[in-house]
């Protein structure tokens, strides 16, 4: 009896044992289920019909035609397509304003901002902030200070270097490597101004007859670089030529150098060609230029912003091209509308 106890308590505790066995095996497994799988699967990419939302925020639309003209061609763009719509703003050339018109598209949740910088130092903090938030950034035709591209999915915009570099070419040759000349830089502050500024000297330099007198900002602005340019006149006795970092501020300076009379001692060179500036190469006032287009700007910068809204890689520096036009050439180059 004692035998036939024991044997049936034996036989209990192996049965317990298998049960508590089973019980730690299940909840082992539903700790695993639990947990988070891990996956190298890349986020799924938008479907290619969903709509993509773009903001944009301009500099200053109305300062000049090419801004203008820029505004006009990313609106027909738009409107274009069924598949992208868009939040359109203009800083009109406050920085702050800028900044605070980031933070608006953020609210509104874009699928991507474009930043047009007022000021290409003084806008990083915002952009900064879009970073932090998850919103990519396209900074379009003017970077910003390097100290911010680590916050930006890239560039979209002409090399503005190189156009400086173009600039003192054309010059060099016009100039047949002699003689002083002054430059008439845009807008200091502006990532822009100063790149074709740095291109311009860095490459003049490698003409030791020419000499570089001075250079003044003009802003952008044509009555100021006809200031400017009739500041120099007086300043200097002899100029063989002037550099003019847009064709808006070369004609300013054609402008004064008509009036001083000394039209035929002065050659002109310039970047971004305007209307005006086509109309002075071909009475032959203008000596050098780069065409570039406010439309391939425009349209460069929303199929660059509509590509990272749909998950597809992109170049960092997505420039278009600004080729040299010269007096000799200039005919085979439509007159811009801007």
């Amino acid at each position: 009896m004692k035998r036939s106890k024991l044997t049936l308590l034996f036989i209990g505790l192996i049965i317990a044992l298998f049960l508590i066995s089973g019980c730690g095996s299940q909840e082992q497994e539903a700790v695993v289920d639990e947990a988070p799988a891990e996956t190298d699967e890349a986020p799924a990419e938008p479907v290619a019909g969903d709509t993509v939302l773009i903001g944009i925020t301009q500099n200053n639309v109305g300062i000049d035609s090419y801004q203008t003209t820029y505004d006009r061609a990313f609106r027909e763009e738009v409107e274009k397509r069924d598949d992208v719509e868009a939040i359109i703003l203009d800083a009109a050339g406050d920085v702050m304003g800028q900044v605070n018109q980031i933070e608006d598209l953020m609210a509104q949740n874009v699928d991507v901002i474009i930043i047009w910088p007022v000021d290409g130092t003084a806008v990083v903090p915002g952009v900064e902030r879009a970073y932090e938030e998850g919103f990519p950034v396209v900074i379009t035709n003017s970077p910003i200070a390097e100290d911010g591209f680590d916050y930006i999915a890239g560039f979209s915009g002409p090399n503005n270097v190189s156009q400086g570099q173009s600039a003192a070419e054309m010059m060099a040759e016009i100039l047949e490597g002699e003689g002083k000349i002054v430059e008439i830089m845009g807008l200091p502050g502006y990532v822009t101004a100063h790149e074709r500024s740095d291109g311009f000297q860095d490459e003049i330099v490698n003409y030791p007859g020419i000499e570089l007198m001075e250079t003044q900002p003009g802003d952008w602005n044509r009555e100021k670089s006809q200031q400017v340019m009739e500041n120099f006149l007086l300043k200097y006795d002899e100029i063989d030529g002037v550099y003019a970092a847009d064709d808006n501020m070369a004609v300013g300076a054609i402008n004064a150098i008509k009036e001083a009379g000394r039209m035929d001692a002065i050659r002109v060179t310039s970047a971004c060609m305007f209307g005006d500036g086509y109309d002075a190469m071909q009475r032959g006032e203008l000596h050098g230029t780069n065409e570039q287009s406010p439309f391939s700007d425009a349209i460069n910068a929303l199929e660059m912003a509509i590509d990272i809204a749909r998950g597809k890689e992109v170049d960092f520096w997505n420039y278009f091209d600004t080729p040299k036009v010269t007096p000799e050439e200039v005919d085979n180059f439509e007159r811009p509308v801007f």
